[in-house]
């Protein structure tokens, strides 16, 4: 059986009665109340997610002449100090070996963030393409909390001060937190506004619950989060992105600089060139069923492609998806039919995000 590793909260999430469950290596807490319910809460109030399962990796040294600026799909020394980056780490072919963020944390320092069940093999590889500077794992070390809602702001006012009010967008502070130096970062991954909470892997704990005694506070496992992320369009890795998919080909394209070298570069100009042979879609399901992985896409009475995320969206009563399609015209409104066996759900093509009406940029 796999051995798998616990967050420092292990224990807090079976005194909640979490169902518990593997993901990416680690026992996590899949949901407390329901996934519905926080779910809503989320979407309404502020709710409390465990996220130390993610990697985070610390780079001291120069960013260009040690390397870093040719790792990633976006530049590192253009990012201003206090701020942070989203894009990708490539294979030679351009297939996409992790999603990440970047935190600039000083002229010459930088936290990267990246997927737990690819942490191992992004730290190898980051290793294996750095010339110099100083460059280490940090996660067993390292706590994160994610709080998330249209009242994350004001909970995290009242804990902390005024200052967590003036954070924008995608840029992040440094503060005292129980003592410790702390990093807020204004990110998340649920359309909804919020903050991540980088704390010392021993604070984790006190800070959990420090926040859920705020009623406004309530934990969320990661059934929620999947939800979350899937009605804003939000890709997960391993299951709508991997090595074998492109950044083109997943529609995010957006987040590659060409203008720079990066490994894979070569392998996705020439695929801008010859084109892309697939082509993410979205869809909405006419009912409540949700679609699931590895669903067949059917586009008359041909099957196109097939489904990598599927949900029932609360926000939209009906289920949801996302998948991959042969290359060709799916405007919004096109007809598809989702099946599986004897599973058959009629579905409609549409434009991402689902759901618009998030808190995000409140």
């Amino acid at each position: 059986m796999e051995q798998l590793q616990e967050t420092p909260l292990c224990s807090s999430h079976h005194n909640l009665k979490a169902l518990m469950a593997p993901f990416g290596g680690w026992d996590m807490p899949i949901q407390y109340e329901g996934i519905i319910a926080e779910h809503a809460w989320c979407r309404k109030n502020a709710a409390l997610f465990d996220i130390c399962h993610m990697g985070e990796f610390m780079f001291q040294g120069d960013f260009e002449a040690d390397g870093l600026e040719d790792v990633f799909t976006f530049s590192i020394k253009t990012i201003p100090l206090g701020r942070s980056r989203y894009g990708f780490l490539l294979n030679d072919q351009g297939g996409i070996i992790d999603d990440l963020i970047v935190f600039r944390l000083a002229e010459d320092k930088a936290m990267i963030v990246v997927n737990a069940a690819t942490a191992d093999n992004d730290f190898a590889v980051i290793s294996a393409r750095l010339r110099g500077g100083s460059f280490s794992n940090i996660t067993s070390s390292t706590g994160k909390l994610d709080i998330q809602g249209p009242l994350a702001r004001e909970v995290l006012v009242t804990a902390f001060g005024e200052q967590i009010a003036e954070i924008p967008y995608f840029k992040f502070i440094t503060l005292k937190i129980l003592g410790c130096d702390a990093i807020i970062s204004r990110t998340g991954y649920t359309g909804e506004l919020g903050y991540e909470i980088f704390v010392p892997a021993e604070k984790t704990v006190e800070l959990w619950d420090l926040l859920l005694k705020d009623q406004r506070v309530k934990p969320a496992g990661l059934g929620a989060r999947d939800v979350l992320r899937l009605e804003v369009g939000y890709s997960l890795y391993g299951s709508d992105i991997d090595e074998g998919i492109t950044p083109l080909e997943a529609g995010l394209a957006g987040f590659v600089n060409f203008d720079k070298p990066f490994v894979g570069r070569e392998a996705l100009l020439k695929q801008q060139v010859q084109g892309v042979s697939r082509q993410k879609v979205a869809f909405k399901v006419s009912g409540r069923r949700s679609p699931r992985h590895h669903y067949e896409i059917v586009s008359g009475q041909q099957q196109v492609g097939s489904v990598t995320s599927g949900v029932f969206s609360p926000m939209l009563a009906c289920g949801i998806g996302i998948g991959f399609v042969a290359t060709g015209a799916y405007p919004a409104g096109s007809p598809l039919t989702i099946c599986h066996e004897r599973v058959s759900m009629e579905a409609t093509v549409c434009e991402l995000p689902f759901f618009k009406g998030g808190s995000l940029r409140s």
